[in-house]
């Protein structure tokens, strides 16, 4: 697990050593200045992660704490297609980096090897950078708004925050082919657990993670075969029998259904299907959205879609002895803890925002950005991952607060394992959530699950 001294270790090689290799390589920094390949790294680094709306004037302020004295114009001239290839290139690099603490303190989770979520997030480009990262509109035409896109691929462990990612890919890459589906290019360990959204959904895929005796817990893609595995009296279903799952649902008690089933016509993957029944304003709420979807695509919504808006269906290969339904239909809601991340990034790291129009200053910002928050990630980790009520927000506010310190440890000035230890205290204390008791907090339901309250809870979630 990652000591702090262990962490400013990793600071120091990224973002001097590396960077200066890495700057050569790329063409970067092709002759001696002020601001040399680690210097130019580290000002646009932690310029963006103490201020992600920074001006030229701001990130020159930086250059400064940091001992090197430029211009807004000097780094503005740095803005090149050699410096988006150099960050571009750190970014690949350090997402090789294994950052992770001990883990959480949430006894459910501590069941498994590992539990991870993952998802994508995309960031539209000026269309002049088609050619570099293309979107899903036209590539012949780079005006369009979806021209040019980037899209970052990221694992997360909640037990031990480590992070994979963010891979980059073009925008147009679909999730289903993405490098974290497979246990060849990014294997998780045996008993861990992995949560995603249908995006990621493929028979294929949970097949080769239970092979690995690697655990899957996922929404059902609607269009999935499944057959029954043992004979059910109500309504009778004989064992192999294909389910007509929404009108057998139907006939089902409110509480969770848990059923051994097999998914797939080729595959008949063995697995568990969980149920429960959703509120009617759920219910309703999600057909307006799949009618709201459809008429966007110039499409109508199916009559199974419409019935099964009725419950939460869930698959999974975890046995019950592990996990129950009730466990699981709480558990499944950690998935969001990605979507958080995402939100964290771009509302409060302004990754998809920028202050200018050139497109390789913007590609260059896209870049420092993604790895501000990997490091801000990396301190979030070392500070106050191992508190099931951390506030990532607030702490990632004092994080952003502490980066003229940590400038001031890179010129010299301050040791950065002191300036490390002094931020992880002060993230200790005032970086939490409050308990809420009407729409309890998802750490609020692992650490005391209550039946009573879960469907209403789960599922309007699901509806957000």
């Amino acid at each position: 697990m990652t000591t702090i001294a262990a962490l400013a270790t990793t600071l120091q090689t990224v973002l001097t050593t590396t960077a200066d290799a890495v700057a050569r390589a790329t063409g970067c920094v092709q002759r001696e200045s002020k601001l040399g390949g680690a210097a130019l790294v580290q000002t646009l680094v932690l310029g963006w992660l103490h201020q992600p709306q920074a001006s030229l004037g701001q990130l020159a302020q930086m250059a400064a704490t940091l001992g090197v004295g430029v211009t807004p114009q000097g780094v503005d001239q740095r803005f090149t297609e050699q410096t988006a290839d150099c960050l571009e290139q750190l970014v690949r690099t350090v997402v090789r980096e294994v950052v992770a603490v001990q883990p959480t303190a949430l006894p459910l989770l501590q069941r498994f090897a590992a539990v991870t979520v993952q998802d994508s997030s995309t960031v539209a480009l000026p269309g002049a950078l088609v050619a570099r990262w293309r979107g899903t509109g036209h590539a012949t035409d780079p005006t369009a708004a979806t021209a040019a896109a980037l899209k970052v691929q990221v694992r997360c462990d909640l037990c031990t925050g480590r992070l994979e990612g963010p891979l980059l890919e073009a925008g147009r890459a679909a999730d289903h082919s993405a490098a974290l589906q497979s246990q060849q290019q990014a294997p998780l360990p045996p008993k861990a657990l992995r949560l995603a959204d249908l995006g990621y959904f493929s028979l294929a895929v949970f097949a080769e993670l239970a092979a690995e005796d690697v655990y899957f817990l996922s929404r059902l893609q609607v269009q999935t075969v499944v057959f029954a595995a043992t004979p059910t009296p109500t309504p009778p279903i004989a064992v192999g029998a294909r389910l007509d799952l929404v009108r057998w649902l139907r006939g089902q008690d409110l509480g969770p259904v848990d059923l051994p089933v097999q998914l797939g016509v080729e595959q008949r993957l063995p697995a568990r299907l969980l149920a429960v029944r959703v509120p009617l304003a759920v219910a309703a709420e999600r057909r307006r959205r799949l009618h709201a979807e459809a008429r966007k695509k110039g499409q109508t919504v199916s009559q199974a879609r419409l019935q099964g808006a009725d419950w939460t269906i869930l698959v999974t290969n975890v046995p019950v002895t592990l996990l129950s339904a009730e466990e699981a239909l709480v558990l499944v809601r950690a998935r969001w803890q990605i979507e958080l991340l995402f939100k964290l990034w771009k509302q409060h790291g302004f990754l998809d925002e920028w202050r200018s129009a050139k497109p390789w200053r913007i590609l260059c910002e896209v870049y420092a950005k993604l790895l501000a928050l990997v490091i801000q990630h990396w301190l979030l980790l070392v500070s106050c991952w191992a508190a099931p009520d951390r506030s990532l927000v607030k702490a990632a506010q004092t994080v952003r607060s502490y980066v003229p310190l940590l400038a001031s440890a890179f010129a010299g000035v301050l040791p950065l394992v002191r300036v490390l230890e002094h931020l992880c205290r002060t993230v200790g204390f005032g970086c939490r959530m409050n308990p809420r008791k009407k729409a309890p907090n998802t750490y609020q339901l692992l650490l005391a699950l209550d039946p009573a309250g879960l469907t209403d809870d789960l599922d309007l979630a699901y509806a957000a």
